[in-house]
């Protein structure tokens, strides 16, 4: 169940991704501006963030085994219309806002995952599930080699290949655990009760942070290294993909370590590496090896984070929970990872320094730690209910 699942995140993020490598191509073929450009790579991630709200939802009631083969097929039109019909910006935004919906199956893994595994075993298996995130770097490695080598189509007809397979294969695999805990009410009911948990809320901060802030180093860093230390762009690129690569690693082993050391010292510990580091990085020492260090190493503490934080989803939500909570975490962790490149974007542009920027990040994880070692460690002790 783990290593179906865990596939089947990894290609619907394959799919989810396919627009962002083509990014500076199809600015050229279609001549658009810098923010179109920037816009038609956002939607897609601003779809499959927020949809992950009602897909979690949906999985509650439905269960993995419908919802998987489902969005990984209906995933396929859009990936075949962006592949062979689009042909304009306003063709590739449309294309781009249903091929969002390859970025909610996060949302359907965790309450899957977590249904089959004891509470001593989820962090590793939420962990290892969650690395199915490195599907984005997939598209980002293989993307643009295959439309120059096969035509601009074959990157979108071999991912929607590969969809149709994982949907066939999911359905004669998946297994819903028998004895799950199926909610009751309304779509809407459930999702206005979940809105209104203040549990939620606060997971979502946590993992706005921590995801929030790998995706926005993966967006971001390589315009940073090019501006800030003068790499040439392929350079910037391959060390980025390290800090992409070391930050998928270290999910499972963040999901690990709270198995044993409990997820709350887990996460303080990963907030406290990225202020320490972010503030490191601020003064733009040597790039080898004292930046290295640093990016590496809040990549690692990121990495650690983003398991760490649905290992306490695991411990504090019901089980007929974890999926619509799930959601609007998973939700809150995308969106996170966009305003970040926006506000450095900003100080750069008006100081001229990347400085006061990473302050800013530090200032955010040290307060998040701050939170995560009174509020929620106080939550966790006392095992609150969800609902109270």
């Amino acid at each position: 169940m783990l290593g179906t699942s865990t596939v089947g995140f990894a290609v619907t993020f394959w799919a989810w991704a396919l627009l962002s490598p083509l990014g500076a191509t199809l600015r050229d073929e279609l001549q658009l501006t810098a923010f179109q450009q920037s816009l038609l790579v956002a939607v897609p991630v601003l779809v499959g963030s927020l949809g992950r709200i009602p897909v979690g939802a949906l999985t509650d009631r439905l269960g993995a085994r419908r919802m998987f083969p489902v969005v990984a097929l209906l995933t396929v039109l859009p990936v075949l219309y962006l592949g062979h019909l689009a042909d304009s910006l306003t063709g590739y935004l449309l294309g781009g806002f249903f091929l969002g919906l390859g970025g909610t199956t996060f949302a359907i893994g965790v309450p899957f995952v977590n249904s089959w595994y004891p509470p001593a075993r989820r962090g590793l298996a939420l962990g290892v599930f969650g690395a199915g995130m490195g599907g984005t770097a997939i598209s980002a490695f293989s993307t643009v080699q295959l439309a120059a080598a096969f035509g601009p189509a074959f990157p979108f007809d071999l991912v929607a290949v590969v969809l149709v397979v994982y949907a066939g294969v999911a359905y004669l695999v998946l297994r819903d655990r028998p004895d799950r805990q199926i909610p009751s009410g309304s779509l809407a009911s459930r999702l206005a009760t979940t809105l209104r948990m203040p549990l939620t809320l606060q997971l979502s901060f946590l993992y706005a942070v921590a995801f929030g802030g790998f995706v926005a180093f993966s967006v971001y860093l390589p315009t940073y290294l090019v501006s800030a230390f003068g790499l040439d762009r392929g350079d910037a690129a391959l060390r980025t993909a390290g800090f992409v690569v070391l930050a998928v690693l270290m999910r499972p082993i963040g999901g690990w370590l709270s198995d044993r050391m409990g997820p709350i010292r887990v996460l303080v510990t990963a907030y406290a590496a990225v202020a320490l580091l972010a503030v490191v990085a601020a003064f733009e020492l040597a790039l080898v090896p004292v930046g290295t260090i640093a990016f590496l190493g809040m990549a690692a503490a990121l990495g650690t984070g983003t398991g760490a934080v649905f290992a306490l989803v695991a411990q504090l939500v019901a089980g007929d929970r974890v999926g619509a909570v799930t959601g609007v975490v998973g939700a809150a962790g995308g969106l996170g990872g966009f305003f970040p490149p926006l506000v450095m974007g900003a100080v750069y542009g008006t100081l001229g320094s990347y400085m006061l920027g990473f302050l800013l990040l530090a200032l955010t994880a040290a307060v998040t730690g701050l939170f995560t070692a009174t509020t929620l460690r106080r939550r966790a002790t006392s095992h609150a209910e969800p609902t109270a």
